[in-house]
């Protein structure tokens, strides 16, 4: 029955599986039969049409990436075959999977070879969290034949991804604190120190009507507080377990809150001295000491743009949001 149906009948036969067909009360054998009979030639008709059926999955991956897993998919003679929301969860099609169950929910069973099935075809191909959005909660304690989870199988999967970056979390860490150390040293030294003296009699400081005392008393606090919020950021970090739920989003946070709070205690300890040493300068080299406190600063401009794109990805990882499904009702 399936040999007779070309590429162009079936992926017309499979507009989204019509009602009469796909009833909610098939057996488990029924449904997959009659779903690997749609989907046998028509596989590779329906995933070209996925890009302007559901946007989502060229952001995700790019509708070359798509046809390249459809070709290398392509099993050899005598090979069990893939059915559908396999195949659809293997490529991170939530939608496609969504729209199979809603006709075959017996279909979650299927499995492939390998006695994958659909949620631990996804885990290895995806992110965890595409799986979450698109099956049911009771499905995820199941096992493989190894007596895996989804979770298991990801965790194992993943676990160089995990050492590499802890390794580097850890190293980052580890001298960013060192710094950020020093600069609290310093910092609450210079918040505790009064540029000119105080008056003996009243105990105001002499210098107190001064525009740069007050930036001078203002940045030293600022960087006196930031400082010590780098510290214990980094710290954080450090002793964090580094499980793989942490690097979605509690360990790039707290890494983006440890860098932003070190580079404001570096400007606000470089403005804090300029302050302070503009009561040097003031009186015979006051036009000059601008340009210098300018030169000061950029070592640290160009670390800073050295490090920007650290910073953009970090601010990516935490504020992006996984892509939204598409309902958009159209024939594949």
């Amino acid at each position: 029955m399936g040999d007779d149906l070309s590429p162009h009948q079936t992926a017309d036969s499979v507009e989204i599986l019509e009602p009469s067909v796909a009833r909610k009360d098939m057996t488990q054998e029924t449904a997959k039969t009659t779903i690997a009979i749609t989907f046998k030639n028509g596989v590779a008709s329906v995933m070209e049409k996925i890009p302007d059926i559901f946007p989502v999955v060229v952001q995700s991956r790019g509708k070359k990436d798509i046809m390249l897993s459809v070709e290398k998919d392509k099993r050899p003679e005598g090979a069990k075959a893939e059915t559908p929301i396999l195949i659809a969860a293997k490529n991170g099609v939530t939608e496609i999977v969504e729209r199979v169950l809603e006709r075959f929910p017996v279909a979650i069973h299927d499995t492939n070879v390998d006695e994958k099935n659909a949620v631990l075809l996804a885990v290895e191909n995806r992110q965890p969290h595409f799986v979450k959005d698109s099956m049911p909660f009771h499905f995820f304690p199941h096992f493989n034949k190894h007596g895996k989870t989804s979770k298991d199988v990801f965790t194992e999967t993943h676990k160089e991804l995990v050492k590499s970056g802890a390794e580097w979390l850890t190293n980052t860490s580890e001298s960013c604190s060192v710094v950020a150390a020093l600069i609290a040293t310093v910092a609450f030294a210079t918040s505790t120190t009064v540029p000119g003296g105080v008056n003996q009699d009243s105990g105001i400081p002499i210098l107190e009507r001064q525009p740069a005392f007050n930036v001078f008393a203002i940045s030293s606090l600022v960087a006196l507080c930031f400082s010590v919020t780098a510290v214990v950021m980094f710290l954080a970090i450090l002793t964090s377990r580094f499980q793989p739920k942490d690097f979605g989003t509690n360990l790039p946070w707290k890494l983006l809150m440890g860098l932003t709070s070190l580079f404001v205690s570096i400007a606000a300890i470089l403005i804090s001295f300029c302050a302070g040493h503009f009561f040097v300068l003031k009186d015979k080299l006051k036009y000059w000491a601008f340009p210098v406190y300018g030169v000061t600063c950029l070592p640290v401009s160009f670390f800073a743009m050295a490090q920007f794109s650290l910073y953009v990805d970090l601010l990516w990882a935490i504020i992006k949001k996984v892509p939204q499904r598409s309902y958009k009702a159209a024939p594949i």
